[in-house]
Parts: structure tokens; sequence; C-alpha cells
């Protein structure tokens, strides 16, 4: 059992970038933490350190979530572990060149870490929060998740999918007492960059956000009971209008006639003319 009244944050990708930013700042805020992550070196300095820091427990869970056993463990904890109370689903890549130039069967692991592994991990702790009638659940997305025409269509298109997977678990769990978020970070300066063979000095300096502010912003956001933070857009009216836009079309979307511009001219059966 924790012994922390904050209980313990589960967090992957906790060895570096975002996930160990948030490790630190839930530490700072008297959580107990595992930490998830493959690097077990890493992991294991950023233990010690957090533990004689802010005096708290610290786990290791050393997992590679595109390993079917390994993303197992982490789920068993999860449901099994009654004093974790905040789960920040974080651990995500992503890879080198378009769509159709880049590699398949790297995509092909890009999927299983940025989908498969996530939906799992929130499956199982949104169950067990909602069993127990408290929790948080962060899901680490982006803001490509609204972009569809630009970059790598598979990468954009995974992360679109925890944006609606994370609003769904919003609607099912609104009265349980469970709080979920979907943060939308823009180019944050993490090694996710470097991993996927890209460079963050390919970008201009003024759209980069550096990791702590990122971070920092989105837990702002978290406090605030926002849904959906998007830590760089200064006018959250403009995602306030796109989003309500976007819901005044949903009652069209699906009607028993196609709309008129799709219905072509035809010769019935007795030969006229029809609609």
């Amino acid at each position: 059992m924790s012994a922390s009244s904050q209980g313990f944050a589960l967090i992957t990708g906790a060895s570096s970038g975002i996930g160990a930013t948030y490790a630190q700042r839930l530490a700072a805020r008297g959580y107990d933490l595992i930490l998830v992550a493959r690097d077990q070196t890493r992991l294991d300095a950023m233990a010690q350190s957090l533990r004689q820091k802010h005096a708290i427990e610290v786990r290791i869970l050393r997992a590679d979530l595109t390993d079917a056993a390994d993303l197992h463990r982490v789920e068993h904890e999860l449901k099994n572990n009654a004093a974790i109370t905040l789960l920040a689903n974080n651990s995500g890549m992503s890879v080198d060149g378009d769509f159709l130039d880049a590699d398949i069967e790297r995509m092909q692991a890009m999927l299983a870490l940025n989908i498969l592994a996530p939906t799992c991990l929130a499956h199982a702790a949104g169950n067990a929060f909602r069993t127990r009638g408290r929790g948080v659940i962060i899901n680490v997305a982006s803001v490509l998740a609204l972009v569809h025409e630009k970059f790598n269509g598979a990468y954009n298109g995974s992360k679109s999918f925890i944006l609606t997977l994370t609003r769904t678990m919003q609607r099912e769990l609104a009265e349980s007492g469970v709080q979920v978020q979907a943060v939308l970070p823009g180019a944050t300066r993490t090694e996710i960059f470097d991993r996927s063979g890209n460079s963050l000095n390919a970008l201009p300096p003024q759209i980069v956000m550096e990791v702590d502010e990122m971070v920092d912003a989105a837990l702002v956001g978290l406090d605030a009971g926002e849904a959906i933070p998007l830590p760089a857009l200064e006018d959250l009216a403009q995602w306030q209008e796109l989003d309500r836009l976007r819901g005044t079309i949903v009652p069209f979307l699906s009607q028993s006639q196609s709309a008129s511009r799709y219905r072509v001219r035809s010769v019935n059966d007795q030969g006229a003319v029809a609609d």
C-alpha cells in the first residue's frame, strides 16, 4: 500500500522526456510512484533521486509495452493494486518520413505502442478506478490529432485515436468520480525526435516548447478540470469553437437518404426520368 494519501501514480514512458517530468511533478505533489519504461539504468537513477528529494516510495516496473507479456504485467498492476490512483498514459514513439516512405515494420511497432498499449492500460485503469469511485487518467496525445494532411498520417492517426478514446471515456466515466484528460502538446523538446531519426533543429525554435513548461501547463489544466488542455494555444475560444462546430454536424452525419448532391438522375422501369 502507498504511504502517501495521494496514492501511487503509475507513469509509462517514465525514463525520459514527458514521462520523467510527470514523475518529478507528481512526486512533488506527494504521490508515490510506479515508473514504467524499458531502460532499467535510467529508471534506477530516477527512482533513487526522487526518493531522496521527496521522501516518497518509488517502485520500478521495467516493461516493453510492445511486448504482450510485459503489457499484461502492467495491466495486472493497474487492475489489482488498489493503491494506484493515477495513470499517466504517456509511452509513445514516432517514425521518420511520410506514411508511404516510412518503414512499415517501424510503423507497426509504433501503432502497438501508441494505440494498443494505452488502450489496454486505459481500460484496466478505467475499470479499476470506476469500481473504487476515484482516480485520474492522463492520456498524452498530440496536437497532430487535429492535423490530417501533414506529416506521417499513421502517427497523427494514432494520436487522433487517443483523443477519441479519451472523449469516450470522459462520457462513460462522467458520474464515476474518475477524471480523464487528453493532453495535446505541440512540438516538445524530448528524445522522441532523435529516436525517430528526425531533429528538433529542423523546426523553428518558436514552435518548440520545453518539456517542463508543457507538463506544468497540462497539470494546471488538470487542476482546473480541463478535459483537453492544449498547452500552446493562447486563445482557448478557438478550440471551443472548433469543437462546437464539430458537434453541430453530428446529428446530420447518418440519415436514411444520401445528400442531394450525391443523387443522380436515372430512368425507372417505366421509362420516366426520376431523381
